[in-house]
C-alpha cells in the first residue's frame, strides 16, 4: 500500500524517453494530478493582498513539503487539515523513494485570496517524473499549504484502492 504512491513515479520515470529510442507502444502518461474546470482568476482582483509575498511563501512550502529531509510534523505543517491527513502522508512518505522526491513550483495563479492553482515539477531522484503537474494550494492559519486535494490525487493516481481510500481523502 504505502509504495504504491511512488510506483506510478517511477513507471513514469521509467516510462520517460531518454534514450531518445523507445517502443512507442504506450502514449505517455498526461502529466496533470487535478483539473480545473473553472477559468483562471485575475490575481489583481481576486488574490491575496501581496500576491508576490505569497507565491514566495508557495514556492517555499511546496519545496518543503515535497524535500525528504523535512520531518512529518514539519510537512504537517504545511499540508492543509496536516493532523488529519497524517495517514495520507505517512502512506505518501513511508516509501523507500520517498526519500528521492522533489516539487519544484512553476506557476502560481490565484483563484481566490485563500486559494490558488499552482502547475509543478515532481521529480524522482532527480528526474522530472510529473512534469507540468497541477496542484492547489489553500492558505490555512495564516500559511500557504499544499491541498489535502493535491496529495490526495497524488495517492489516488498510484491505482491502489486500499491506498486512495485513507482517512482524509
Amino acid at each position: 500500500m504505502v509504495a504504491a504512491v511512488f510506483v506510478l513515479a517511477a513507471a513514469l520515470t521509467a516510462c520517460s524517453d531518454d534514450s531518445g529510442g523507445g517502443s512507442g507502444d504506450t502514449p505517455p502518461p498526461t502529466p496533470s494530478v487535478e483539473r480545473t474546470t473553472s477559468e483562471p482568476a485575475s490575481p489583481s482582483a481576486s488574490g491575496p493582498a501581496d500576491a508576490a509575498a505569497a507565491e514566495r511563501e508557495i514556492a517555499t512550502n511546496w519545496r518543503k513539503f515535497f524535500d525528504p529531509k523535512t520531518s512529518t510534523q514539519q510537512k504537517q505543517a504545511v499540508l492543509e487539515n496536516g493532523e488529519q491527513m497524517a495517514p495520507v502522508l505517512a502512506a505518501f512518505s513511508g516509501d523507500e523513494r520517498g526519500g528521492q522526491v522533489q516539487a519544484t513550483v512553476t506557476e502560481v495563479e490565484f483563484t481566490s485570496p485563500t486559494e490558488a492553482n499552482v502547475t509543478y515539477d515532481l521529480a524522482l531522484n532527480g528526474a522530472t517524473a510529473l512534469p507540468g503537474a497541477a496542484g492547489t494550494t489553500v492558505e490555512q492559519d495564516g500559511t500557504w499549504k499544499v491541498s489535502a486535494k493535491t496529495l490526495c490525487a497524488l495517492v489516488a493516481m498510484s491505482g491502489n484502492a486500499s491506498a486512495s481510500a485513507l482517512p482524509g481523502c
